[in-house]
């Protein structure tokens, strides 16, 4: 039980109920199964984003493209409805992985075979991708009386009491947390991150393995890019822009470590939850935009030294144990 109460994830999952049962004494409404299902529902997207980013930085990486690759698929995707209304949707949706996937191959590329600093890298096609959605559709937008009714129904329609979105996101959890944890992609990703050089010495290709994170960052944003343009029923260039921090921040708030090797789904996910909780909290309770920024970079600020202080003292338990080690060995000589 000691150990349950230790673990970042419980810790997390504590905090979440805790800030509902606080918000619900100003909003009577909030913990409502309807409301948590609706705050679900609409952080599954963030969910989806945050699990790409995640698998990036888990080796040692980062990708601030992705909310940018969700704007250009989004966009393509939608004009690619519009244009063509007979295309079957699982076309679409195929497509729209497809590109997604095409884009992160382009970061992974640079960064695995040129060996360009991945926040470099990520940076400066976050710029050529939102570029690209303008070129494409030349600053116009694309919106709900151009898509065809079956594109825009999908996410919404309810299976046992949750939309299609909400069902997706949960699917890509399960999915990612079987890649993760028992894949040996999932394996190379964690030491990738937590120990090049040991990975190396391990017969690990380290700049492949980053190349196929990015890969699936990308295919996941894409992927994201049709659930976000169907549900909002609308496509422009600037669709999702800062997702690429929210993606961060709930790894970050999640225990993922941005040195890279540690961190779990289930953290991820309670991240983005975290995250979406706040974000319908703070409306609802008179809390104005300007003072929500604040309150969320704070959060951040707060996850980020929590993290570095667990990982000093995980070095200090390793060196102590060490020094243990060492005197036992001289005691025993």
């Amino acid at each position: 039980m000691a150990k349950l109460i230790k673990k970042r994830e419980t810790l997390l999952f504590a905090i979440i109920v805790v800030m509902i049962v606080v918000f619900s004494t100003r909003a009577a409404d909030f913990a409502t199964p309807d409301n948590l299902a609706g705050i679900f529902n609409d952080t599954a997207i963030l969910i989806i984003l945050a699990l790409a980013q995640m698998t990036v930085i888990l080796t040692k990486s980062i990708d601030l493209s992705v909310a940018a690759n969700l704007a250009f698929t989004g966009m393509a995707i939608a004009m690619m409805n519009a244009a063509f209304p007979g295309l079957p949707l699982i076309v679409l949706i195929l497509a729209a992985v497809v590109i997604g996937a095409a884009l992160g191959t382009i970061n992974g590329f640079l960064v695995w075979r040129l060996e360009i600093p991945p926040i470099v890298v990520t940076l400066g096609t976050l710029t050529i991708y939102r570029g690209m959605a303008f070129v494409l559709s030349g600053g116009a937008w694309v919106n709900a009386h151009q898509m065809t009714p079956i594109f825009l129904a999908v996410p919404r329609t309810p299976i046992l009491g949750l939309p299609v979105l909400s069902w997706v996101a949960i699917i890509i959890v399960a999915l990612m947390y079987m890649l993760l944890r028992y894949s040996q992609f999932g394996r190379s990703a964690y030491a990738t991150g937590g120990n090049p050089t040991a990975a190396v010495y391990a017969g690990i290709d380290t700049g492949r393995t980053k190349f196929l994170a990015f890969v699936l960052s990308g295919a996941l944003a894409g992927l994201s890019s049709y659930l976000w343009v169907s549900r909002y029923a609308v496509a422009y260039v600037d669709i999702a822009n800062g997702f690429e921090l929210d993606s961060v921040a709930a790894c970050v708030i999640g225990g993922i470590s941005i040195a890279g090797g540690v961190g779990s789904v289930a953290g991820t996910v309670l991240g983005a939850l975290f995250l979406g909780v706040i974000k319908n909290a703070l409306p609802v309770i008179g809390i104005s935009p300007f003072t929500q920024m604040a309150i969320s970079g704070t959060v951040i600020i707060l996850a980020v030294a929590f993290n570095a202080r667990r990982e000093r003292n995980r070095g200090r338990i390793i060196l102590r144990d060490r020094a243990a080690a060492e005197i036992r060995t001289e005691a025993a000589a």
